[in-house]
């Protein structure tokens, strides 16, 4: 059973290389001004997931406010995922698209006051290769350059601009692709296959404009080439992307098979080279705070 007056505040302390010491305090002000009890726990990279299992085995909180990056949020998320315990985010990293998925303003006050809110959806949750998925996972160009950014010395938004140059240089795309996917296969080659859940990457760019986080499906995107029309159009909100550009498939399981070893990412995270992954969806399985424009859209907006 939920302990509703209980909260834990879960801070990666290195995340996005700012001091997480006003996030604390704020959102200390906020849960005492609510009568709430809150603990806090800063993650070390060691030991992280058994240590929150065991907080939730002890004291059953109704929720956890996560004051990190994609990572730690989908560290906490797979913790919780299938109960009740709802999610609620502070982005705080260098990289945070399920914030942007879901619209979180840009004022931290705002952002705990969301994150403590009643307006909670229940979305879906991908799982491929066994690891889970919230977002957006990708298999090619863009998990290069992630693999390449989180091997250089520089962070944040200047960080990813340094690295596109070599990458885009040394990548060896296009990638050929086998989708296996209910019951159809289709063969693509592109320089980029994205596996979504959501809409955006971190940096704001809008690939898979259907998206919707609790239809129990996920699209698979095979991106054709560098057209930089198309790429900018995936700067507007709903952009229409020509068919020669982008192939969109919209799927509830998936086999994809590289016909080379191809770097791949989860979340905005490396994980390695591979030729096969396994993708499947769970429906409604997480519970988010989210803010109200963003729960009315996404309900009015969801697909039998």
């Amino acid at each position: 059973m939920k302990s509703e007056n209980s909260i834990l505040l879960v801070v990666n302390p290195i995340a996005g290389d700012s001091d997480k010491t006003p996030i604390i305090n704020l959102v200390t002000s906020e849960v005492k001004a609510k009568n709430l009890d809150l603990e806090v726990f800063k993650t070390t990279g060691q030991g992280d997931k058994e240590a929150i299992v065991e907080f939730i085995a002890n004291h059953n909180p109704s929720r956890i406010l996560v004051a990190g990056g994609d990572g730690t949020i989908s560290l906490v998320a797979s913790c919780i995922y299938g109960t009740e315990i709802c999610l609620g985010i502070i982005p705080a990293g260098s990289a945070n698209g399920m914030a942007v998925n879901i619209g979180l303003p840009t004022a931290l006050k705002e952002q705990i006051n969301i994150a403590l809110s009643g307006e909670i959806l229940k979305t879906d949750v991908i799982f491929v290769n066994d690891i889970m998925c919230l977002h957006i996972a990708d298999l090619g160009i863009n998990a290069e350059l992630i693999k390449n950014y989180e091997n250089s010395g520089i962070r944040g938004k200047l960080g990813y601009f340094i690295q596109s140059f070599p990458t885009l240089f040394n990548s060896d795309f296009p990638f050929e692709f086998t989708i296996e996917a209910d019951n159809e296969v289709f063969k693509e080659t592109g320089i980029l296959l994205a596996i979504a859940n959501a809409n955006k990457f971190g940096t704001g760019a809008n690939i898979n404009p259907n998206g919707i986080l609790n239809d129990g499906k996920f699209e698979v995107l095979v991106f054709k080439n560098l057209d930089v029309f198309e790429i900018l159009k995936t700067t507007q909100e709903n952009p229409e992307m020509s068919s020669d550009f982008v192939k969109v498939i919209s799927m509830h399981k998936a086999k994809i098979i590289s016909k080379s070893k191809v770097p791949f990412q989860v979340d905005g995270e490396y994980i390695n080279e591979i030729e096969t992954v396994n993708a499947y969806i769970k429906h409604e399985i997480l519970s988010i705070a989210v803010p109200q424009s963003f729960l009315q859209s996404h309900n009015l907006n969801k697909k039998p």
